[in-house]
This record gives C-alpha cells, structure tokens and sequence, in this order.
C-alpha cells in the first residue's frame, strides 16, 4: 500500500473514532443527568421538610398532642404560641420570662398555687414538659376568661389581662389593641396557627 493510500484510510478511521468518543459522552452525560434526576427527586421531600422545619419549626409535639388534650386546646395553637415566644428554643427573656412558653416566675407562681403544683421551682420551667404544661394551663385559664375568644386570650397572654380587660375584654378584637407589639404579635400567633394546622397536621394529631 502506498503512503498515500494509508493516509486516506488513517483519515477516514479518525472522524469514526472521534464519532465513538463523542456518542460515549454522550451516554456518559445521559447517564449523569439521569442519575442527578433520581436524586433530586429522593432528595427533594428531605429538604423541603428541613426548609420547613427552619422556617417553623416544631418540637416536643408529643406534649403539645397531650396538654391540648388535657386542657381542650388546639394544639395548633399551643405550637403557635411557643414559635412566636421562643421559636422553640429554651431562652429567658430580659424580662425574666423563661422557657419554651416564656413564662414570667410570678406566672408561673400563680398557676402552680391555682393548679395545685405545690413543689413548684421556677428552675422547673426549663423542663419542656412543665413549661408547656403551665403555658398551656395559662393559656386554656385566659380562654375560660374570655368566653374562649382567642383575640383576647392571645393579646393577654401577650400583654397581661388587666390591660385587655381595658381595650374591651370578651368583645375584644384585633382593631381594638391599643399596643403595635401586641397587635403584631396576635395576629401572628393566629397566622401561624394556621401554617401549623397545615403544615404538622399528622404530628399534632389534628
């Protein structure tokens, strides 16, 4: 075979080569994205339950299901509350309010001489379990007050009752809140008693 003869064969072989090369890649990154389309559909109901745990969180729903119980709550509204009070992290406040459902001593003083908590140490409202207990023993008491408007239980649990029993007591509405703060933080804990009620349905037993 002449040289030039081999040079056009070799020339011809090359483009097939290159063909060969290029389809192997091909399949390679038909084979990546297949793969990455699995994972993400795997993936994707993991993080959209870690996206929405970090935007609301929710802990401890096994005392949240038993004190709603127990006091006739919706616990949606239970979880509601501890998201706007602490976002469910164990935090004292400037003011001395303490634990999941910020809870002031003289409080929680009061509800353990009505509720019967006789060994009461305001250190217990560091315990998840008797902070959502009083918290929800004091919110069910300012319900019963108002004839279960949950405007005014809510801006009392906020605000105090003296103050609410001035802006209008059992016929309190939102327009009636005479305080911004309290205002902003009433309706909030209503939206989120909504997301709560949609978004942990199963958890709250709801």
């Amino acid at each position: 075979m002449s040289a030039h003869a081999h040079t056009r064969t070799a020339s011809r072989r090359r483009p097939r080569r290159r063909a060969r090369v290029q389809r192997r890649r091909l399949v390679f990154l038909l084979v990546l994205v297949g793969l990455a389309a699995i994972a993400l559909l795997t993936l994707k109901p993991w993080a959209d339950k870690a996206v929405q745990e970090l935007k609301l969180p929710l802990r401890h729903e096994d005392v949240i299901r038993q004190q709603a119980r127990d006091k006739n709550l919706d616990p949606a509204l239970v979880a509601a509350v501890i998201y706007r009070e602490s976002k469910f992290r164990d935090v004292t406040s400037d003011a001395g309010a303490k634990g999941l459902m910020q809870i002031l001593p003289g409080t929680a003083e009061f509800i353990a001489h009505r509720s019967g908590g006789t060994e009461f140490e305001v250190r217990d409202l560091a315990d998840p379990q008797i902070n959502i207990s009083y918290g929800s023993w004091y919110l069910r008491y300012l319900l019963d007050r108002y004839d279960g408007n949950v405007v005014a239980a809510v801006a009392a649990y906020n605000a105090g009752h003296e103050r609410v029993d001035e802006w209008g007591g059992k016929e309190l509405t939102l327009d009636d809140i005479r305080f911004a703060e309290t205002e902003v933080y009433t309706r909030d804990v209503l939206d989120k008693r909504g997301e709560y009620a949609d978004k942990y349905r199963s958890e709250l037993g709801l």
